[in-house]
């Protein structure tokens, strides 16, 4: 199956609202309604699971049976970090055939394109990332803050999500980073890439109206896109 995971377990203290900001409203709908929407109409998209902060899982349930989304087989409670969340729906299935597009719910402006293009890159590799072109000048700095380094601004880019596994992969490429005492969490495409460097990630175009809803005026700039589709 292709399952999309949302992870809506953030707090958005840096957005500085009285809410998560995945249940702030723009054009008359809660973000995580437009982003569950990416998915429920996607067709080739079997399942969604939905990953909470656990004092919201009953209002997430509330919000699914009330919106009538079909394709929600799951809301699940995460955890402090972001990996225990993408944890909590690993765990949540079995089949290690199964693919796992895990996407930031506060991205709602993620296109059909992007999940076509992931689902189709599954088909060929175990893990797929979504970047777009960096477009500033990345440099690297040393532990007293001076330039150390600066890569080719060709050879980089700005990753979005969703991030996409086998089942099996990510499973393993957990179980693997777990049992390293010093195991720094970062995102799921980073825990692959350090502890399964066997794997090859494919990366797909993504798209810059992908964005992370991270602070208020982004609101202006989802709202716009929204009303003008």
């Amino acid at each position: 199956m292709n399952i999309a995971v949302i992870l809506a377990g953030g707090s958005g203290s840096r957005f500085g609202a009285d809410m998560p900001k995945q249940f702030l409203t723009v054009a008359g709908k809660m973000i995580i309604e437009h982003t569950l929407d990416a998915f429920e109409r996607h067709p080739l998209i079997d399942a969604i699971a939905i990953v909470s902060r656990k004092d919201f899982v009953a209002e997430m349930k509330e919000m699914v049976v009330r919106d009538g989304y079909k394709k929600v087989v799951a809301v699940l409670e995460g955890g402090k970090e972001r990996y225990h969340s993408s944890l909590a729906a690993i765990d949540a299935f079995t089949d290690d055939d199964d693919r796992l597009l895990i996407h930031d719910c506060v991205r709602p402006l993620v296109s059909a394109c992007i999940i076509d293009d992931c689902i189709a890159a599954l088909g060929e590799y175990d893990a797929v990332d979504v970047a777009v072109p960096a477009t500033d000048t990345i440099v690297e700095l040393d532990e007293d803050g001076n330039i150390s380094r600066i890569p080719p601004r060709r050879l980089l880019c700005n990753a979005q999500t969703p991030q996409c596994f086998r089942r099996g992969t990510i499973a393993e490429a957990f179980r693997r980073a777990l049992a390293d005492p010093d195991f720094f969490p970062t995102d799921d495409t980073s825990i692959v890439h350090a502890y399964m460097p066997e794997v090859k990630i494919k990366v797909v175009q993504g798209d810059t109206t992908n964005i992370k809803v991270t602070y208020k005026e982004d609101l202006e700039f989802v709202e716009r896109m929204i009303m003008n589709k």
